[in-house]
């Protein structure tokens, strides 16, 4: 598959990348994202310089993946937990027809 080169501004700094043409928007929607956080961070804690910034919004962006993963994983023992109970439920109804 070709890669087609876009220009990313993140911060105060552009970036000629080359993605595959169907992650054109993911891409895009993720520098936006990182660019807000940025400036929410600027806000919040004003005086630093843009590699604090930078650091903090990459510390957020971890956590928010990490965290992602987690709830998954959350999500899918209770999804297994039901199901178990659903069993039982089903054989005790079943017993009592």
């Amino acid at each position: 598959m070709e890669l087609i080169p876009i220009n990313l501004v993140i911060g105060d700094h552009t970036y000629r990348i080359k993605i595959q043409p169907k992650d054109e928007a993911v891409v895009r929607h993720t520098a936006k994202t990182i660019n807000d956080k940025l400036v929410e961070f600027k806000t919040a804690f004003a005086g630093k310089d843009m590699q604090d910034y930078v650091a903090m919004v990459l510390i957020w962006f971890a956590t928010q993946q990490t965290g992602s993963a987690s709830n998954e994983m959350e999500q899918k023992a209770l999804q297994e937990k039901l199901a178990a109970l659903e069993k039982i439920v089903d054989g005790a109804l079943g017993n009592n027809e």
